[in-house]
């Protein structure tokens, strides 16, 4: 290795590192996405624990839902996050409702992490990773990791174990406390598991990411292979042409 070999390798890792936190901010929706995952639970289980009451606390969970929602479309901002929200808090209302057992307004929430979890490690031991398949097109590789890019492939297989493992543990924790626990305790351990699991799950994402090969843009090799085409077809048109034009001649 030369000494002008290195800064370019670091810069290569650094582009890496960039577009890795970039691609993850973008999909896990970021800070903003955080606060909308919380803040309709928090509001629900404050409420509750102050008045006890199941249809109060459930109406304001679902109007904070859907202004977090009504602020992305006055921002022209993507709601894939803030609809995602409404859906789990308006299944959480409806439940509740229908059992009038409040702890029923986590239980859909519950159900759907569990079934994250599972989805995580079944598509991983199947070989096709989740999380390759969610963040392939974010990084513009679609599914090329699979075959044209193993190391990768390893990588997103880590990082779709560490999440699945992560939420099996959280789910070890809040399905007991469903049990046992009143809503008011339930509701408080669930928001206080909301954010660090979360975050070292992306954590390790990104460690595992970042350390792995660059991801292979197939969308520019297409646009690359388009223009290829075009060359060759002006090309053959020329030589055409020409072949005309000494006949004539």
């Amino acid at each position: 290795m030369t000494s002008l070999d290195k800064p370019t390798e670091d810069t290569q890792a650094d582009d890496t590192r960039t577009v890795t936190e970039a691609a993850l901010f973008e999909a896990f929706g970021g800070v903003r996405g955080m606060v909308e995952t919380v803040l309709p639970g928090l509001l629900f289980v404050t409420i509750y624990t102050i008045n006890k009451d199941l249809h109060w606390s459930a109406i304001a969970a679902l109007v904070v839902s859907l202004a977090l929602v009504v602020v992305r479309l006055a921002m022209r901002d993507t709601v894939k996050h803030a609809f995602s929200g409404v859906f789990g808090v308006a299944f959480g209302v409806v439940f509740a409702m229908m059992t009038g057992n409040a702890k029923d307004f986590y239980l859909p929430g519950m159900l759907y992490t569990l079934g994250l979890a599972l989805a995580y490690i079944v598509t991983t031991l199947s070989g096709v990773p989740l999380l390759g398949l969610i963040l392939g097109p974010v990084f513009k590789e679609n599914l090329s990791w699979r075959t044209r890019n193993p190391g990768r492939k390893r990588a997103y297989a880590k990082a779709s174990w560490a999440w699945g493992l992560i939420l099996l543990g959280k789910c070890a924790i809040l399905f007991p406390l469903y049990w046992w626990a009143n809503t008011a305790q339930l509701g408080w351990v669930l928001v206080a598991l909301k954010i660090p699991p979360f975050l070292l799950a992306v954590w390790l994402t990104w460690v595992f990411l970042a350390k792995a090969p660059a991801p292979i843009d197939v969308f520019a090799e297409m646009e690359a292979e388009e223009r290829a085409e075009k060359e060759r077809a002006a090309a053959a048109g020329v030589e055409a042409a020409g072949g005309r034009h000494r006949r004539d001649a």
